[in-house]
């Protein structure tokens, strides 16, 4: 019996060691899988950024590159109109230019009677002309070539005294060998059509037999900047005391070494800038320690904490972060946020658009949004403790943040999203990727000041290159700067 008992003891104590050494192996493969599982979530998690692009996150068309995925279009509907001119439309063509900026007109008489073959006269004033005449009229470019002036300056002998003077020239011409509608010229090929300075010079040469090497045209371009100053200083001091303001920002490299190109958009000019960094510091040196007026701006932190006012942040951004989540959802609670809320901004928008196209008032836009506004103020308060991350973080933001996602409901001037500063910066985006960037302090300020001067003259119709001539002139005659400020 003793036995018995000390062989049942033993194998209690194997069977003990074997169940804590199984359930040891079990915990240990628990952990395992658990880490797995927070690998493939992370995995999961990096796959989705990869995959995300402008049209489903916040960033920049620019960053899609060419071999992003291509943008699936709604299928057509049936019955939709098709592509081109549609029955009944009366159709465009050029307009025929008024006989004084006709530079040359030819007549064309018929040789020969259509009908019994005579010989018809050649000239209009012997031809028995009957009827309208038929204007036809072709725009051709006469040969172009340079406009050179010598100055010849003589040395006069004195009736007098005997004594000879030479002539100086004239002060505006002592500063270049070339005249300011050519450096308005190249300024502009720089700028605004983003002409590298090589090209500059192979253009000239080719087109207008104008031999210019690449140092003259740099001297060009930032005598042209100089010219400049007065006109963007007098925009930076005008910043703050704009109403609605919108700005964005995007990289820029100078000197090898990361930079950031600003734009701020107000109503009738845009400003550009280049500094070392993207916070809050570059706001508080052009718009002051406070800004009184409307910050149109995306959901960047260095507007944040900038910024404590009225503020607009930007639709078009709020929709691709929902789209985002909605298209790589792998929760329940972010498919029923990004549904709900995609739904509330749709609505929201058809209310915006009725009222652009004068349907309502604007009295009657903010009756009918309240309660648009409320249900989404409802919908990101019910997902502010969310067990999905990306859904919890933007609902704890729009909640948090919800009075400046409808300052555009009440304040005319405002937009609903950021596409006036977006776009400012594209003609920017667009020349960076052709250029190395800046090799100096002074080439960033250059920059700066030829993006502020062409896009300001594009967005208010001016001729950019009468503008730039115009500017060096004045420089150059030592008078006052011109204005770009809608008085």
């Amino acid at each position: 019996m003793r036995r018995t008992n000390e062989r049942l003891n033993l194998q209690n104590e194997r069977l003990q060691e074997e169940n804590e050494r199984l359930r040891q192996k079990v915990a240990d493969r628990e952990k395992k899988v658990e880490d797995l599982g927070k690998k493939i979530e992370d995995l999961e998690s990096q796959l989705a950024g990869r995959k995300k692009d402008s049209t489903n996150s916040s960033k920049p068309p620019s960053s899609d590159g060419p071999a992003a995925a291509r943008r699936l279009k709604p299928a057509r509907c049936r019955g939709r109109r098709k592509p081109g001119g549609q029955p009944g439309h009366c159709g465009r063509h050029r307009e025929l230019q008024p006989p004084e900026r006709v530079d040359q007109i030819v007549a064309v008489l018929p040789a020969n009677c259509r009908h019994c073959g005579h010989s018809l006269p050649q000239q209009v004033e012997q031809a028995n002309t009957v009827g309208g005449v038929h204007r036809y009229q072709v725009t051709e470019l006469p040969p172009v070539q340079a406009h050179i002036t010598e100055y010849q300056c003589h040395k006069v002998a004195c009736s007098q005294c005997g004594q000879t003077t030479r002539a100086e020239l004239p002060a505006e011409v002592q500063v270049s060998l070339f005249g300011h509608r050519l450096t308005g010229l190249i300024a502009y090929l720089t700028v605004g059509l983003r002409v590298p300075r090589r090209g500059v010079e192979q253009l000239l040469e080719t087109v207008l037999g104008i031999e210019i090497s690449l140092g003259s045209t740099q001297k060009l371009v930032e005598e042209t900047s100089e010219a400049l100053a007065a006109t963007c200083q007098e925009l930076e001091q005008q910043l703050p005391q704009e109403p609605v303001l919108n700005s964005d920002e995007t990289g820029w490299r100078s000197m090898g070494e990361r930079r950031w190109l600003w734009a701020l958009v107000g109503g009738s000019f845009v400003f550009f800038a280049v500094a070392a960094s993207r916070s809050s510091k570059v706001l508080i040196h052009l718009l002051g320690t406070v800004f009184p007026g409307i910050l149109c701006s995306d959901r960047f932190g260095a507007y944040l904490k900038y910024h404590k006012g009225r503020a607009q942040f930007c639709w078009a951004h709020l929709k691709r972060d929902l789209l985002g989540i909605l298209e790589f959802a792998r929760t329940t609670d972010a498919e029923r946020f990004s549904r709900n809320a995609l739904a509330l901004t749709a609505r929201l928008f058809r209310l915006w658009h009725r009222f652009r196209g004068a349907v309502f008032d604007r009295a009657e836009l903010i009756k009918r949004s309240i309660p648009l506004q409320m249900r989404f103020f409802a919908l990101c308060e019910q997902h502010l403790d969310s067990k999905d991350k990306e859904v919890r973080v933007l609902a704890s933001a729009l909640f948090q943040h919800c009075d400046r996602l409808f300052a555009f409901i009440e304040h005319p001037g405002v937009e609903p999203t950021n596409n006036s500063a977006e776009r400012a910066l594209r003609h920017a985006v667009i020349w960076r990727k052709g250029s190395f960037g800046n090799q100096s302090r002074k080439g960033e300020v250059v920059t700066a000041r030829l993006l502020t001067v062409a896009r300001t003259c594009v967005m208010q119709r001016r001729n950019a290159v009468d503008f730039l001539s115009d500017s060096v002139r004045r420089h150059r005659a030592g008078q006052p700067a011109l204005s770009l400020l809608k008085r």
